[in-house]
């Protein structure tokens, strides 16, 4: 390669695109990352099993027919529980439901809230830091909750546990950085496998050890282990970058490839910088206005957050649900587990051969008929109506991939992470109900199901109100993204090919890409 063929200025994306997704240094780290990913799924739903629901009966007979109400304005005396070493059992739960189910919704909530502490700390002092302590707050916030002897401790350290100890935030922020932009889809997917081992764990975990503090103690014990991640993961590389740690990122690099085997010319890494978008640092106020005042823009955030609501609330019920169907509730919380994995390769395909508004469309509706459906089967053939709760699943994660993807694309590049953020957040209410969707077995065993699948349903009728949009050039500005849809989509085409010429963009998505 000649003096000339290097430019003065090289983009990390150039240096990062020589590296493929399957070479040593980075099959070490998906393995890596897979295993934050599997922690973040076996703790974001532990209460399912730590706080299983359990049976009770008042131990006065003549509580019988009424054991939680009143006879001659007394209470009943003492409660009888089929689990004496359980969660409900320890903290006298008869007759207070919704204190077991509150655990759920604490723990939603806290994350929603942690969110907003742990992303920008990470961007304060890097993806690396947050992880290790993250995983280590996690781990020891969660031992600590199976020594508690007080109900409201417990809830206090879910929160705290939730909020400050999710490793998945910061772990998806390096995951997506430590490739070219080429390949952050599929690395991203093949790392995300770790989602669903985590849930098949935990349910193996549970089966195993069923007395609730033991096994929050073997759920989270390993997760003290990541603090060796000081020792076996490297920094972002564009993290150090915008932080001026040039060095710092060029060693990295000099890891990678020694590692991969494959050689970087230094000219290139004497050339890398990294620049920053001023319109990265937009403020928050402005991204609002911008949005808002445009009509179709605000339609479209409407359908976004009815989207995140549905997404949230139907997988997250679900997943919680599973223990309550026919059979081994392990084992059918393990199947719904795996159900994701097919879900998120045939999500991946979708988004790679088609448009979008379609396949989201048919997504919700088939998971909406099958849901509604499935609690009207007859309750001899277990069998079928866990092979359609199965499907209804995974029509759910096809339609929260889909959710994922689409929402970024509908809104301009000035905006877009921003909205992205606002709508993922509001949408978070989904999963702070979930919890509570066992509540309504108390009125009909089919109801969550019913529920799960009317909500799919509204969902899929709003997206009609979207426009469709495939592998096209991402919107840049207001004007070209209120023209997705229409007839005429380049509001000045001269300028928009002069802009994409001038940036190397291609005029389709280069999100997907396999080759090594």
């Amino acid at each position: 390669m000649t003096s000339e063929e290097i430019p003065k200025r090289v983009h990390l994306d150039d240096v990062l695109s020589k590296f493929g997704m399957f070479g040593a240094y980075h099959a070490q780290f998906m393995v890596l990352v897979g295993l934050a990913y599997a922690s973040n799924t076996a703790y974001s739903s532990n209460y399912v099993f730590a706080v299983e629901e359990v049976g009770y009966r008042c131990k006065d007979e003549r509580f019988a027919s009424d054991m939680c109400g009143k006879i001659n304005g007394t209470s009943c005396p003492e409660f009888v529980y089929d689990k004496n070493d359980s969660f409900v059992a320890e903290f006298q739960l008869a007759c207070y439901d919704w204190k077991r189910t509150l655990v759920g919704t604490v723990h939603s909530l806290a994350y929603m809230i942690g969110l907003l502490f742990v992303g920008p700390l990470s961007d304060r002092v890097g993806r690396k830091a947050m992880i290790v302590a993250t995983g280590v707050i996690g781990g020891v916030l969660g031992i600590a909750r199976s020594f508690v002897t007080s109900y409201w401790l417990y809830i206090v350290l879910e929160f705290l546990e939730s909020a400050f100890g999710d490793i998945c935030s910061p772990a998806y922020i390096l995951n997506v950085e430590i490739v070219a932009t080429t390949k952050r889809v599929p690395y991203y997917m093949l790392c995300g496998i770790g989602y669903c081992v985590g849930g098949v764990v935990k349910a193996f975990i549970a089966w195993m050890v069923p007395d609730w503090r033991n096994f929050l103690r073997a759920l989270y014990a390993p997760a003290l282990l990541f603090i060796l991640y000081i020792f076996v993961i490297d920094e972002s590389p564009r993290w150090l970058l915008i932080k001026g740690k040039k060095d710092d990122a060029v060693a990295i690099i000099d890891r990678m490839s020694k590692k991969n085997k494959v050689k970087v010319d230094q000219r290139m890494l004497d050339n890398l910088v990294c620049e920053i978008d001023e319109d990265e640092n937009v403020e928050f106020g402005k991204v609002l206005k911008s949005t808002f005042t445009s009509t179709a823009l605000f339609k479209r955030f409407i359908v976004c957050v009815i989207w995140w609501t549905t997404s949230t609330f139907v997988n997250y019920g679900m997943t919680i649900t599973s223990v309550s169907l026919e059979g081994n509730k392990y084992v059918n919380y393990a199947l719904v587990m795996l159900a994701e994995l097919p879900g998120a390769f045939i999500a991946m395909y979708v988004l790679m051969r088609y448009r979008r508004k379609f396949p989201l469309i048919t997504c919700f509706l088939l998971a909406g008929v099958f849901c509604v459906g499935q609690p009207f089967l007859p309750t001899n053939m277990a069998w079928l109506s866990i092979l359609m709760f199965m499907i209804g699943k995974l029509m759910a994660t096809l339609y929260f991939t889909i959710t994922y993807m689409y929402t970024s694309e509908l809104f301009p590049t000035y905006t877009r992470n921003s909205m992205h953020a606002l709508c993922s957040s509001l949408g978070r209410v989904g999963s702070i109900v979930a919890p509570q969707t066992p509540l309504l077995t108390q009125y009909w065993e089919g109801f969550p199901s019913f529920v799960f699948g009317v909500s799919s349903l509204i969902a899929g009728m709003v997206t009609f109100l979207v426009p469709d949009i495939s592998n096209d050039a991402l919107p840049d500005t207001v004007k070209e993204a209120e023209a997705i849809g229409t007839k005429n989509k380049d509001t000045n085409p001269k300028e928009n090919v002069q802009k994409r010429k001038k940036d190397n963009h291609s005029i389709t998505n280069k999100s997907f890409d396999w080759k090594e």
